[in-house]
């Protein structure tokens, strides 16, 4: 059985800004870099590998790896995006203190049972901060609502 999430890993263009956005901006601990040198397969390799402390106990990890090609472009909301729990209070905080920091910063968007914030790291990845409502709980009772709109999303790809 899964257990949780231990972390995510993404690819960053430069390892001190990635660290100084989730560090200093968001406030996760950096808890752990190593230089991979080896592959296990044997290949030399020259990567960078960092890990990012969130309050559950699990990790953001990135990768900088500059001898490997990897096109770095501004995702789109819809096709990634990083979304990390808050409570409200702090979440309004650190709109506020995006958009002092000239950071790229939009919210407060409504989804029901969350209100979130969104942010874009130096390497164009969407940040998402979301603080749960009092409608949040809701989400696990529905499960048998969201089988049933996947089959009608399915349905309906197929007819048209």
């Amino acid at each position: 059985m899964i257990k949780g999430l231990h972390h995510n890993a993404y690819r960053c263009r430069d390892s001190e800004e990635t660290r100084a956005f989730y560090e200093d901006f968001l406030g996760l601990k950096l808890a752990e870099a190593f230089e991979i040198k080896q592959t296990q397969t044997g290949r030399q390799t020259g990567v960078l590998h960092s890990f990012y402390q969130m309050g559950d106990g699990s990790f953001l990890a990135f990768f900088e790896a500059p001898d490997r090609p990897f096109e770095f472009k501004d995702q789109h909301d819809f096709d990634l995006h990083i979304a990390l729990e808050v409570d409200y209070p702090e979440m309004e905080a650190m709109l506020t203190k995006g958009k002092e920091a000239g950071i790229e910063t939009r919210g407060i968007s409504d989804h029901g049972f969350i209100h979130s914030i969104y942010f874009r790291d130096p390497n164009g990845y969407v940040i998402e901060l979301t603080a749960k409502t009092s409608e949040a709980g809701e989400m696990t009772a529905k499960a048998e609502h969201a089988q049933a709109a996947l089959a009608s999303w399915q349905q309906g790809k197929s007819a048209a």
